[in-house]
Parts: C-alpha cells; sequence; structure tokens
C-alpha cells in the first residue's frame, strides 16, 4: 500500500482548473474514463482528452489521490490493458471509503474480444476477485496474495449479438457459465460489482 507522503499531487487539466465542471463530487471517481465523461464525477485518464479531470497513468503508482476518499469508483474495460492486476486492485482498495461501491467490467476469458484487442495484457473468470472476498474458497486458501479485501457483491454477464447485451437472472447466468466452460464466445464481458471491507 502507498505511503500517504509519497503520494503525488494531481494533475488536474484546464476543464478542471477552470471549474468547467462544478459538479464534480470528491466521492466518486471514473478510472480510464476515455471519453465516456461523468457529470459529478472525477474523470481520470491518461490522456488529456476533453472533460478528464486529472490526467494520470495508472501504472504509475501510487496515485495522485488520498487513502479513503471516495466512496463510489467505476473502471470499465480497464483493468485488462494494465500489467499488475493485483497492485492495481490494491490502489483501487486504498483510495476507497469503507463499504465504497466499486464497479469494474473485464472481459471473459474465451470471448474473441479479450484476444482481439492487441493492448490486453490478461483476461479474467467469473472467479478472478474471489481472491480478494475473504468469504470465497479461492482466498481462503491463498489470503497471502494480497491485503485488499472485497465483498463480490454482484456479477453480471454480456453476451454480444451486434452489441453487449447484459444478462442478470440467476438462471441465465448458470446457463451461460455451463455453456462458456465447453464453448467460446458464450460469455463476453463480465461485471463486477464490489463492497470494501475496510475498518472505520
Amino acid at each position: 500500500m502507498a505511503d500517504e507522503q509519497n503520494i503525488p499531487p494531481a494533475r488536474l487539466t484546464a476543464h478542471a482548473r477552470s471549474g468547467s465542471n462544478p459538479q464534480v463530487a470528491v466521492e466518486k471517481i471514473h478510472l480510464g474514463c476515455g471519453t465516456d465523461i461523468l457529470p459529478g464525477w472525477i474523470n481520470v485518464d491518461s490522456a488529456p482528452i476533453p472533460g478528464v479531470d486529472v490526467v494520470h497513468d495508472l501504472t504509475a503508482f501510487p496515485w495522485p489521490f488520498e487513502s479513503n476518499r471516495f466512496v463510489e469508483v467505476r473502471m470499465l474495460h480497464v483493468l485488462e490493458h494494465l500489467p499488475d492486476t493485483v497492485r492495481t486492485v490494491e490502489e483501487i482498495y486504498r483510495i476507497c471509503a469503507p463499504g465504497a461501491h466499486v464497479v469494474i467490467h473485464v472481459p471473459y476469458w474465451n470471448s474473441r474480444d479479450v484476444v482481439t484487442d492487441p493492448t490486453h495484457r490478461r483476461s479474467f473468470t467469473e472467479y478472478s476477485f474471489d481472491y480478494f472476498d475473504p468469504s470465497k474458497r479461492y482466498c481462503m486458501e491463498r489470503p497471502y496474495y494480497s491485503p485488499a479485501r472485497f465483498r463480490v457483491a454482484g456479477k453480471s454477464y454480456f453476451v454480444k449479438f451486434g452489441s453487449y447485451r447484459k444478462v442478470t437472472s440467476s438462471w441465465a447466468k448458470s446457463a451461460l457459465e455451463l455453456g462458456a466452460r465447453h464453448f467460446c464466445g458464450v460469455i463476453w464481458a463480465m461485471e463486477f460489482c464490489l463492497s470494501v471491507l475496510k475498518e472505520t
């Protein structure tokens, strides 16, 4: 985890400094936002895209935010582009307040999308975040992997028929899991909803 004294100052864009986004709530952060600028959130990207509030390379640790700051985090189709998954998840944990809500979208391990993009570093399964949830078997067996702790509060799948379609019903997700174990391209991406487990 980062030493608070070593956290660099945030590199604010002209957009942020000018107050062009007055509704920014410091307790919500959108990591790797790209062009998907969310009003009321701190939008972070490595590129100075119009609407981005803080320009920062997410592979450079620590991130320029104090610990226990955010109550909501969004990271959509970003984690697969970063080289160190565990370190990144630990940094999300550091900047989150106790009980914070984290939403992460990642590609499924045997979907075509995961291998099509040449900048993807890794893929994920429905069990990848179980290593951070102390109620799950993988975390119980290997608690030394990371000190970051989350509860996997929800999990949804995306299928693709022209565009992504979200699947949330339990029976449909079970059917997709069964099919995805034997066939490629059944589940294309996943949404994980995590709750931060941290003492106040």
